[in-house]
């Protein structure tokens, strides 16, 4: 589908977006009424003989005309029009942009039959095109990043492994016109970074660190995006049960955001210095093994006591956080992760958990929320959960000796390699919940949603 910014059109069908109070004030309310149309948030009812799909919306304000968009588009790709209008101004340009852009995303790379929609043409219609073209133009770029995370995602542990993964990063660097270096094992070893082998060693592919640079001019500022990418998780010899194995290609959403976030700015030409780590591994289950009771020695220096292996992000990130921390010397330094189902347990599968020390820098994330449509919440650390991961034998354990509370105790956990200067320029971002959905909502479809994506853009675009 190609959307176009116009000021008039003629088309196949128009899209109408309407509230309660205006459903009684429409020439066609009367067969709207006899449809059993009321103007709820997302409800439609297509009128075909005056071309026209009417969508129910409680406001005009982003977020519902995000949601109302998508379900007309995909009511109108199962149609057979060829075109369609959408009348838009600036404060609602971007849901619109999104809506239509996110909810009609598809993944069907591995359906021998696709869908082949005859929808090819969608009209954005306003009178000044040049007050609202940066702000389409804008809401293009961050809409198809974060499609691009939906579709690393979305792809087979089998095609995406952390050599291929590593490789998809060289290409995107090529395209955008990135920095890019990758450490392969023998480096990593070198890097001392045995937390992150230990996790990968039982696989077939070779762990990759992956670090990506957008480098403009006079930046204002420099910020480390670092994420968790563990193409397959098995659970290790701390096996999951087999339906907790099915949506484990999800495991790399963390990694996968990151690489969405910084084509992006890249895209957007933002003037802020973006660098992007991915710690690519796959944890799988074999003689070579990691084992509960080993202990490992991190990057850091700092000693590791393992009592679950599928609590294996959390040592991935340990090594990759290090030496994000070593590399560069950032203004804030942020990592997603699906780092615990705990996380859904106390904020629900939409939202994205948010943790760390600095208020301030979490409350402009909920600021950012706002903006982008993402959901977040905040879980607080505290010194007793802290406690929990205390090791007997080592200088931490890789779990809580209790079972409550896991979210925060693994976000605790990384704090233990943050450095101390870097406390309050860090957050951590939990999307174990928000990353992937078997369930459509919103302006997401059934699998990975690119989450993070936008919520990070909003952030850099408002940066002070």
């Amino acid at each position: 589908m190609k959307i176009n910014l116009v000021t008039e059109i003629e088309c196949d069908v128009r899209v109408e977006f309407i509230t309660k109070e205006l459903l009684d004030e429409h020439k066609n309310k009367k067969t709207l009424k006899n449809g059993g149309f009321k103007a709820e948030q997302d409800s439609i009812c297509f009128l075909h003989s005056k071309k026209k799909l009417i969508c129910g919306v409680d406001d005009f304000e982003n977020d519902n005309i995000r949601s109302a968009a998508s379900v007309a588009i995909k009511s109108l790709k199962s149609t057979n029009y060829k075109s369609t209008s959408f009348n838009t101004i600036k404060e609602n340009i971007k849901g619109l942009v999104e809506g239509i852009i996110l909810g009609g995303y598809e993944f069907n790379n591995y359906k021998s039959t696709k869908s082949d929609s005859k929808l090819k043409n969608i009209y954005l219609v306003c009178q000044d095109i040049d007050f609202i073209k940066k702000d389409f133009e804008d809401a293009i770029i961050i809409a198809e990043a974060t499609c691009f995370t939906r579709d690393i995602v979305n792809t087979i542990p089998h095609e995406l492994n952390p050599p291929s993964f590593a490789k998809l990063a060289k290409k995107l660097a090529k395209e955008n016109n990135l920095e890019c270096n990758i450490l392969d094992e023998k480096e990593l070893e070198k890097e001392n970074m045995h937390a992150m082998l230990s996790v990968g060693r039982a696989s077939v592919h070779e762990s990759q660190l992956i670090h990506l640079a957008y480098k403009p001019k006079n930046p204002k500022k420099i910020i480390s995006l670092v994420g968790k990418g563990l193409t397959y998780d098995s659970g290790g010899l701390s096996l999951k049960p087999a339906t907790s194995m099915v949506t484990m290609k999800m495991d790399k959403a963390g990694g996968c955001a990151v690489l969405g976030m910084i084509k992006a700015a890249s895209e957007l030409k933002l003037d802020i210095e973006i660098h992007a780590f991915v710690g690519a591994v796959e944890n799988m289950i074999g003689g070579d093994a990691y084992k509960p009771d080993d202990v490992l020695t991190s990057r850091s220096g700092k000693t590791i006591e393992v009592r679950n292996t599928d609590a294996e992000g959390r040592l991935v990130l340990s090594d990759v956080l290090d030496y994000a921390q070593s590399s560069v010397d950032a203004d804030y330094i942020f990592d997603f992760a699906t780092l615990t189902g705990a996380c859904m347990v106390a904020l629900g599968q939409y939202t994205t958990g948010i943790m760390g020390h600095s208020n301030k820098l979490k409350h402009s994330f909920f600021q950012a929320a706002n903006e982008s449509g993402e959901l977040v919440g905040s879980l607080p650390f505290n010194k007793h959960l802290k406690k929990l991961l205390k090791s007997e034998i080592a200088d931490i354990s890789n779990v809580s000796s209790k079972p409550y509370g896991g979210a925060i105790t693994a976000g605790l956990f990384l704090d233990n390699f943050i450095k101390d200067e870097n406390k309050d320029k860090w957050l951590h971002f939990d999307i174990a919940g928000s990353a992937y959905t078997e369930s459509p909502w919103d302006c997401n479809v059934y699998g990975a949603t690119g989450a993070g994506v936008r919520l990070v853009c909003s952030f850099l675009q408002n940066i002070e």
